[in-house]
Formats: C-alpha cells, structure tokens, sequence
C-alpha cells in the first residue's frame, strides 16, 4: 500500500499538533507563572539578591526566594525580628522594584 503525498504532509502535520499540545500540557501542569511555583534563587544571585531585600527591609533574616515571581524577576521573603514577613521584588539588576508584607497583594491580610 503507498500512502499519497498529501496523505504524508497530513500525518506529519498531526505529528506537530500532539506535541505542541502535549508540551503546553507539561508547561501548565508545571506551574509556569502560577506564583509560589518558581525555582529558588541560587549562586552568585542569591547572594546579591538577598543583599539587596536586607538593605530594603532594613534587616531580618531571609526565609524564602523565587526566580520568574509574577511581579518581579526575583522575590526575596523576609522575615523581621517581630515576625512579620515582606516580599521584596527586585529587577534583573538587584534594584527593589517593590515591597509588600506578605498576605498584601489582592487586597490585603491581617498582618
């Protein structure tokens, strides 16, 4: 049995379909932008970034970051002394780009 040309192109063409569809599968099942998903800081950056969150918050100690968060390329999550918590954003230079106590963004917790 020969199979067409047309009939050829089409498989292939189908082919493409189910793995574009089964990668954007992986990607949501992943958590790509979903917040608190992210891979941690680490290296060389981790050590600039929690820097930069200390000289914001003006102190505490470093209890969790994020690459690729929702609103910044890095969030620091600090924790002060009287146990409150903030997020600090910063850029792809380090600089604070905002800051928020955890619970803030949508409208807010009890903190």
């Amino acid at each position: 049995m020969r199979i067409s040309r047309n009939r050829k192109a089409l498989i292939a063409a189908a082919g493409v379909l189910v793995a574009a569809a089964i990668g954007g599968g992986a990607a949501i099942a992943g958590g790509i932008g979903d917040d608190g998903a992210g891979q941690p800081i680490t290296g060389a950056a981790l050590a600039k970034a929690k820097v930069a969150a200390l000289a914001s918050t003006g102190g505490g100690r470093v209890t969790g970051t994020e690459v690729g968060d929702e609103e910044s390329l890095y969030e620091v999550e600090v924790t002060r002394a009287d146990g409150s918590q903030v997020d600090v954003h910063l850029d792809a230079r380090f600089a604070v780009i905002g800051q928020a106590r955890d619970g803030e963004q949508g409208g807010g917790g009890d903190d």
